[in-house]
């Protein structure tokens, strides 16, 4: 499979069948895995191989398709995108003046990553491009993004009410350079900001009050560009980008992900007898919140093999059932670990006492509410929570009744976090559908049922 110049429809399930399924209280989960590529790395080497001058060559990309439809925007926009096997890409990039207009809309199906950073992409280029998604994305806030980008003098030609998708976004090469305070923790709004930057003359600031996730600014370190990173504060980081830098194509070796490798993690620590390895795991130390609270629960991981990959810390991680105990979460916590909350709460029901975790607000606006969600599958399988703002409080048990169906919203993190409380729950567990789960984790299903999980 090829993507050329000429963009191939964006895929999703918006409108498709629902498909449930359900897991069933499984034996001991045993094995050695690789789970896919790290989602965040894949979109932003396809970005930043669209810039670049030369050929970028990336292996390990994850093929889910939020990743795919950013390599077919990549297409749209002017690059040449070549699979040329599993995981294996190459982009010849359209260099920093290069962009074109693209024909039709660029359809992102269900990935808020892959619509803000493009945003952000076209923003200094002489292009105008319309950005769509499925139904979830479509009810998803842009604003956040679109304020510090019009600021830039980005012009927002048409878009649906509250300036969500659909809209037509008009860039300009005579982008400004900005400082800008993200008043929310985001690592979209910040990625989004510092590509702008990319064709504005002079210095784009961003400063953040707690650190987000920073791919995007070793990604631009590693592409050629001039950017430094100072702390801001006890937990911020001040990050400054030299405008309209010559990027220059070089490999990717995208890490095993570790958002993604948080499930089958979590369902060897909670199923009796599981002893499970999971190899190559990204391990940047914005990225290892979810560890970090379950080596604070008594969780046994062992991290073996540390080392440096693409830039990456990386290391294997040995996962072993576990008795876990409940802690307190800290609300500064949650930008390093942000995707694995609804995890944790499955972790959390299997734990002795309270596990509360503080200062949700931002899993309000995923691909659903993924606070009001995880509440609400934690009710349909028996497990005693209550939120309190925008906390989340889970009194674990030593059995978990299971049951469902749970409503999983056209959310692949809800599914796969319920899935996994089904393996080891007295009832087994029911999800209503499991179709997105293609969006991030496509080998989510046959990997867990090599590890021993029976999933129907």
């Amino acid at each position: 499979m090829s993507a050329t110049r000429s963009a191939a429809p964006a895929s999703g399930h918006g409108d498709g069948p629902a498909q449930p399924a359900t897991a069933l209280r499984s034996p001991a989960l045993t094995g050695r895995v690789r789970v896919p590529g790290d989602k965040s790395v894949s979109h932003r080497a396809l970005i930043f191989g669209l810039f670049a001058e030369g050929i970028t060559r990336i292996t390990g990309l994850l093929e889910g398709e939020d990743v795919l439809n950013t390599a077919k925007a990549c297409a749209a926009l002017g690059a040449r995108v070549t699979r040329r096997g599993p995981g294996d890409w190459e982009v010849e990039g359209a260099g920093a003046n290069g962009l074109s207009t693209p024909a039709t809309p660029l359809d992102f199906g269900n990935s808020g990553t892959g619509v803000r950073l493009m945003m952000g992409a076209v923003a200094g280029q002489d292009v105008t491009a319309t950005f769509d998604g499925d139904a979830s994305l479509r009810g998803r806030p842009m604003k956040r993004v679109l304020d510090p980008l019009t600021t830039m003098g980005v012009e927002i030609v048409d878009s649906a009410e509250g300036g969500r998708l659909p809209l037509t976004l008009r860039g300009s090469t005579d982008t400004k350079a900005i400082t800008y305070e993200t008043p929310m923790p985001s690592a979209q709004v910040k990625s989004a900001v510092l590509l702008a930057g990319l064709g504005a003359a002079g210095e784009t600031v961003v400063i953040e009050r707690e650190a987000t996730r920073d791919h995007t600014e070793r990604m631009l370190a590693h592409f050629g560009a001039d950017v430094r990173v100072e702390p801001h504060g006890a937990h911020g980081r001040h990050i400054t980008l030299k405008g309209r830098p010559t990027l220059v194509a070089a490999p990717v070796d995208v890490p095993a992900d570790p958002s993604s490798a948080a499930f089958p993690l979590v369902a060897a620590l909670i199923v009796p007898g599981s002893d499970v390895t999971l190899t190559d795991v990204m391990m940047n130390p914005l990225r290892t919140g979810l560890i970090t609270t379950l080596l604070e629960m008594g969780a046994s991981i062992e991290v073996v093999a540390e080392r440096t990959e693409g830039g990456e810390r990386v290391a294997d991680l040995r996962v072993r059932h576990s008795r876990l105990k409940g802690v307190e979460v800290p609300p500064e916590r949650a930008p390093a670990m942000i995707d694995e909350y609804p995890i944790l709460a499955v972790a959390a029901a299997f734990a002795e006492g309270v596990t509360a975790m503080r200062g949700l607000s931002e899993l309000r606006v995923k691909e659903s509410d993924r606070l009001a969600a995880v509440a609400d599958g934690l009710a349909a399988c028996g497990v005693a929570h209550e939120v309190v703002g925008d906390d989340l409080l889970v009194t674990g048990a030593a059995t978990v009744k299971g049951g469902g169906p749970v409503a999983t919203h056209m959310d692949h993190r809800i599914a796969m976090s319920f899935l996994v409380l089904g393996l080891a729950s007295e009832e087994g567990v029911s999800v209503d559908d499991v179709a997105f789960i293609a969006t991030s984790f496509p080998t989510f299903m046959p990997m867990m049922r090599a590890l021993g999980a029976v999933i129907a």
